[in-house]
């Protein structure tokens, strides 16, 4: 009768913080982040719910440390070289990783984040483009510019009620509200999408490309 408390208890002993996030992560990867609850991940690790305050201190805790994780997976761009290039190659090194995370934006954009990780991704991205000829207060506008995109757009593609492989059935289901003398413009992209000459599907790499060229302008 022993032997299952015995278990349990050397699981208990064994269990680590990196576990417990790791753990947590791929939950709220696979389920969303409104579905993580304590008693949950304790289920996913084989514990009581109460032995995962060993390892951390309470769910603002644990969302935190959370961030922190899919921060250090953003790449952070390069002090020296070519500011747009790092810029460029943070906006898509983020996006994609949000994309691989679909509850972490939301977390990013309503929570202070100030983890050693993010700090160093802000420290980092400051100090790029301060030393590209930025002064600090464009430097604040600037990333704050990009991030802005990087958020939106990755919010916007994780909630857009179709998928690519539907708009040209979508845009003909909708092609009767859209009479050629009141939406003329609209009915002749929608007619674009509905024969295949342009794909409907907006670009990430677009918006960027106009939010650097225009602040190398302003540079």
């Amino acid at each position: 009768m022993g032997t299952p408390k015995k278990k349990t208890k050397a699981k208990r002993e064994k269990l680590s913080r990196e576990q417990v996030l790791s753990s947590a992560v791929r939950f709220a990867d696979k389920n969303g982040i409104d579905s993580l609850s304590m008693r949950r991940l304790g289920n996913e690790l084989g514990v009581e719910a109460m032995s995962l305050y060993n390892h951390i201190e309470n769910k603002d805790d644990l969302l935190d440390a959370m961030v922190e994780i899919v921060v250090a997976r953003m790449e952070a761009p390069k002090l020296r070289g070519d500011w747009r290039e790092a810029m460029r190659s943070r906006a898509h090194s983020a996006h994609g990783v949000l994309l691989a995370h679909p509850w972490a934006t939301m977390l990013l954009v309503s929570r202070a984040n100030v983890g050693p990780n993010m700090l160093r991704y802000v420290e980092a991205t400051v100090g790029c483009l301060v030393q590209a000829g930025f002064t600090y207060e464009m430097a604040d506008q600037a990333w704050n510019a990009i991030d802005s995109h990087v958020f939106g757009f990755t919010l916007q593609e994780l909630n857009f009620p179709f998928e690519p492989s539907e708009y040209g059935a979508v845009a003909k289901q909708f092609l009767p509200m859209l009479p050629a003398a009141e939406y003329p413009h609209m009915r002749a992209l929608s007619e674009l999408v509905i024969e295949g000459r342009h794909d409907g599907l907006q670009d990430f790499g677009f918006g960027l490309e106009i939010l650097l060229a225009g602040l190398e302008a302003m540079r």
